[in-house]
């Protein structure tokens, strides 16, 4: 059976979810006020710095950045969700999507996805993006990530014991 273009979508959005699992935990170290302010007041050079900082602990440098544009959700009674425009560019795979936040997840939605001598076969294509992601991490991501997941781990036991 042939699969639709929305199962590539979701597939390609997955892959780079997976590969910014630590960034996205990094970048919810942030206080969702700040994104906030910084939004408002169209400071997105900080939230620039904000993101470098982050990918670069799991990526090569300027293969991940921040698009210079995105939106906050506040609403009264309900969590700050925050929303990244991103890039992604490496091994001649483009990708922009959203980077979208909550206080407990994050996710991916894909808006544009580009291939340099793109492959006829779709699922080629979604293969390459993988292979890309996977070549634009550090050779050490893994351990940042246990790292991150142990800083994370003590952080929540340090707020709970207050």
């Amino acid at each position: 059976m042939l699969k639709s273009g929305d199962a590539y979508m979701l597939e390609r959005e997955s892959a780079l979810a997976e590969g910014l699992d630590c960034v996205a935990a990094e970048l919810r170290l942030v206080d969702p006020q700040d994104y906030v302010a910084f939004m408002r007041l169209e400071l997105f050079g900080n939230i620039a710095n904000i993101v470098n900082s982050s990918t670069e602990l799991y990526f090569q440098p300027g293969t991940m950045k921040f698009g210079m544009s995105g939106e906050v959700d506040v609403r009264w009674g309900a969590p700050a969700r925050v929303i990244l425009d991103m890039e992604f560019d490496h091994q001649g795979v483009k990708a922009y999507f959203r980077l979208l936040l909550d206080a407990d997840s994050a996710a991916v939605e894909l808006t544009y996805l580009a291939f340099s001598q793109a492959d006829s076969d779709p699922e080629a294509n979604t293969q390459r993006l993988k292979e890309a992601i996977v070549a634009a991490r550090h050779a050490d991501g893994r351990r940042s990530s246990r790292i991150a997941a142990l800083m994370s781990t003590q952080h929540k036991a340090v707020f709970e014991a207050l």
